[in-house]
């Protein structure tokens, strides 16, 4: 299942993590297109055009975007 307004990432150990976008305002803010132009890497994902880097952790623990400061979107 995919909503337009969500971020699933699935995980190695059969996990799916699913964050709504608002968490993450420069995804928010991508066009679909955009959003689709990434990179995996062991530990998270990359998407060089928007500059927007979400590690696996930070998902597992809840954090939304931290580039402006902390912030904590599970609780």
């Amino acid at each position: 299942m995919s909503l337009p307004d969500s971020l699933w990432v699935d995980l190695d150990d059969g996990r799916v993590i699913a964050v709504a976008l608002a968490w993450f305002p420069r995804l928010s803010a991508a066009t679909p297109e955009q959003r689709l132009r990434f990179e995996l890497s062991p530990r998270g994902v990359h998407w060089e055009a928007l500059d927007e880097d979400i590690s696996v952790d930070g998902l597992l623990a809840g954090h939304g975007d931290l580039s402006q400061g902390r912030v904590v979107a599970a609780g």
